[in-house]
């Protein structure tokens, strides 16, 4: 009897133990956003059981059930299309033909384009990408010499328009072409670029990279090194740069066990925050606020109208608060992100844009002034690479053209040129201009009862769709059709830079119209009861299925030679 009560007693604390240990681990389940995009690890054995298949002719204009008349629409108006581009582009479609076995990046945006179902189907003249020689003002030039405007915004670089940047690039090679590529010794001019950096990141010390990707590894590193700590939290959707210990879901082959990837906007999210003792930092990339919990947007998985974005300023803002509030109490460092919305949302960055600031930041792409930068900023005793006490115990990070002169000059006319009044100004007046710009064309797009609209964040825009159809990616081809230059994601980010005038912006409103006009007429939205949101979801669950199991009769693979016309509509150009 003694004896059973002493094993009552030390049970008793066993199971305590154990059942707060579960509910930890319960709530940091419940923390995770219930899509794929919040478990990493479902996310990557779900990738791997999609089947790939592809619609050969007979199916390719009517996976959604059209008659044969709207088909016939559709096969029209991508021969037209095609007819379009050849008469218009034919040394941009040879030169880019040349590229796409040759070079991994040209022939990975080739194929991701699209849905994978159609990229087959597609011919490839249309899924090739630009080849340009010349910029000016917000437009490019492609080797055939049509002019376009540009809605890419280079990835993000291109904050004020590229006469701005070659002006940097011309003044950078008279700074430090009598020195030339000289690395290990710095240029003259890194010091006011780093008291310049210091001003505008309100942090202490600056270390300088090659790329975003770099620098947030660095912060990564330096976060664990000075906190002991294990995890890093990331937030649902969030993109930190192709690392893969900031991306531990689809496109990572590496199993990754020290990133907590939690949802976007949540109390529960705190709570995990607040309570476990493992997480060295959180990184924030302020620009999910405008699609929170979801992956940045891409033609590639258009696949119905799901797509959705909305930006809520100041409720984003009440969150930041929450978050730096929670980081502070327990010695968690806040990371901001800003190789993308720095210097493009204020001249502080989404710091000033959302009064926030944070103990480490990043930044890249504009700052380079043209040319490709990494920067980490950070407090004193975070960006110390050793410890005094433990000389052995060191946290390395370096990289051979860091601080490359022309870098550094391309750099310091940039922070130099955009603290002038017209910069200044432009920053001031550009988040109520970009929203207004964005009514006025959700305006027209309605007047003319087009299924489309945008959201966007400052001067970066999202295409969004209001009926159901699984042809919404046909889009962007309407737009370049029109002489607007995108990125590989096609419609899903629009970036423009800051200096677009009201008349360039009011063409662009023009070619977005007459682009969703045309594809109207062509019939890629048709419509019927039976075409819904649930609807086409079952649609693809159903193919994927028999694909799996190889019961997919429509889905013939075309002949490797299906770049022709003739593949594709079934006619002569």
């Amino acid at each position: 009897m003694h004896n059973s009560i002493e094993m009552y007693l030390l049970l008793i604390p066993a199971v305590l133990v154990f059942a707060y240990l579960l509910w930890i681990r319960l709530r940091l389940s419940l923390a995770k956003h219930p899509s794929l995009r919040g478990h990493a690890k479902w996310s990557r054995r779900m990738a791997r059981l999609v089947p790939y298949y592809s619609f050969g002719p007979e199916c390719f204009f009517s996976s959604d059930g059209a008659p044969p008349e709207v088909a016939d629409q559709r096969r029209a108006g991508i021969d037209r299309l095609l007819r379009q581009l050849h008469a218009r582009s034919p040394r941009s479609i040879e030169f880019g033909a040349t590229l796409e076995d040759r070079i991994s990046d040209v022939n990975f945006t080739s194929a991701y384009r699209v849905p994978f179902p159609y990229r087959e189907g597609l011919a490839k003249a249309l899924r090739q990408g630009s080849i340009v020689d010349r910029s000016e003002g917000v437009r490019l030039r492609d080797i055939d010499g049509n002019w376009r405007y540009d809605l890419s915004g280079s990835y993000g670089v291109n904050v004020f328009g590229y006469d701005f940047y070659k002006d940097c690039l011309t003044e950078a090679e008279r700074i430090a072409g009598p020195l030339g590529p000289v690395l290990g010794p710095y240029h003259p001019v890194i010091r006011d670029n780093v008291e310049r950096l210091q001003a505008i990141s309100g942090l202490d010390e600056v270390s300088f990279h090659m790329s975003g990707t770099e620098a947030v590894m660095q912060a990564v590193r330096l976060a664990r090194y000075h906190t002991g700590r294990s995890h890093l939290v990331r937030l649902c959707g969030a993109y930190h740069g192709w690392w893969d210990g900031v991306q531990p879901g689809v496109g990572n082959q590496r199993k990754t066990s020290d990133v907590y990837t939690l949802r976007d906007l949540s109390e529960r999210t705190l709570k995990v925050l607040e309570t476990r003792r493992d997480i060295a930092c959180v990184l924030i990339n302020p620009l999910q606020a405008l699609h929170p919990n979801a992956d940045a947007a891409g033609d590639a998985t258009l696949v119905s109208s799901s797509r959705s974005a909305h930006f809520d300023r100041a409720s984003y803002t009440r969150w930041l608060q929450q978050l730096r509030e929670v980081c502070t109490r327990r010695g968690i460092i806040l990371i901001f992100d800003e190789v993308f919305t720095g210097f493009r949302l204020a001249h502080r960055g989404a710091q000033e844009y959302f009064g926030i600031q944070a103990d480490m930041v990043t930044y890249g792409k504009t700052l380079g002034g043209g040319l490709p930068v990494g920067v980490l900023c950070g407090r004193h005793q975070l960006m110390q690479r050793f410890k005094q006490a433990q000389p052995a115990n060191i946290a390395f990070a370096r990289g051979t053209f860091n601080s490359h002169p022309y870098v550094m000059a391309a750099m310091n006319v940039f922070l130099q040129r955009v603290q002038e009044p017209y910069y200044q100004r432009l920053y001031r007046a550009a988040d109520d201009l970009w929203n207004e710009r964005a009514r006025q064309l959700n305006d027209q797009l309605a007047a003319a009862q087009l299924p489309l609209r945008v959201a966007n964040m400052h001067s970066i825009w999202t295409v969004l769709y209001t009926v159901p159809s699984r042809y919404n990616w046909m889009y962007q081809f309407y737009l370049r059709d029109q002489g607007l230059e995108l990125s590989w994601v096609g419609s899903g980010r629009l970036i423009m830079s800051l200096n677009y005038s009201d008349d360039e912006f009011a063409a662009v409103m023009q070619r977005f119209i007459e682009a969703a006009r045309q594809m109207a007429m062509d019939g890629w939205w048709w419509q019927s009861e039976q075409l819904t949101q649930r609807g086409i979801q079952r649609q693809l669950a159903t193919e994927m299925l028999r694909a799996r199991f190889g019961l997919q009769p429509v889905a013939s693979r075309p002949p490797a030679t299906s770049d022709t016309i003739t593949a594709i509509t079934g006619r002569t150009p």
